[in-house]
């Protein structure tokens, strides 16, 4: 009788100690999540703030500062539910703004331009590699907390099921070739 009592105690003290390790290494990649996305949110408030700089500059034509201006200005100022859309908007301008090399090169020509592209350059390469560790952190996250252990033991706690972020990272042609 006490034999199976033993091994029932430690049958539980093993499924404790389990659904433990589970809840921490859940809480951990909630963390990570916390973490890529502070990144993320970085990493695209620098782009927005680039491109702004940018516009404002007096480098390129008035039109093309016009377009990218409002789209790092909408960028910056777009609440959360709004966020992946005005983000993808900026990449679309600055896709289009950034179409012709030449752009590019009258850019890099401007007194202090030289400066300004290779910014612009290292933030749109640095969006789309902070958006993918996000993205990672999340499907991670996600795949953990579908496991029916999770669910039935409530291992999740309060914590808001992650959410991916999806935008237009696409960075302009024309930046990223003449970096290469």
């Amino acid at each position: 009788m006490t034999a199976t009592l033993i091994w029932i105690l430690v049958a539980l003290i093993a499924i404790g100690v389990y659904l433990s390790w589970t809840a921490g290494r859940l809480d951990r990649l909630h963390a990570r999540i916390d973490a890529t996305r502070a990144a993320l949110d970085a990493q695209l408030l620098r782009r927005a703030s680039v491109a702004q700089e940018l516009a404002t500059s007096g480098v390129l034509d008035p039109a093309a500062s016009i377009v990218l201006y409002e789209a790092a200005h909408a960028a910056r100022q777009a609440e959360e539910e709004q966020r992946e859309v005005a983000e993808s908007e900026l990449s679309q301008a600055l896709r289009a703004v950034f179409a012709d090399p030449q752009q590019v090169e009258a850019v890099r020509e401007a007194p202090g331009g030289e400066a300004a592209a290779r910014e612009l350059t290292e933030a749109v390469r640095r969006v789309p590699m902070a958006r993918r560790f996000h993205n990672d952190a999340v499907g991670a996250a996600r795949r953990l907390r579908e496991h029916r252990k999770v669910r039935w033991f409530r291992l999740a706690g309060h914590a808001p099921f992650p959410l991916a972020f999806e935008m237009d990272d696409e960075p302009p042609t024309a930046l990223v070739d003449r970096a290469a």
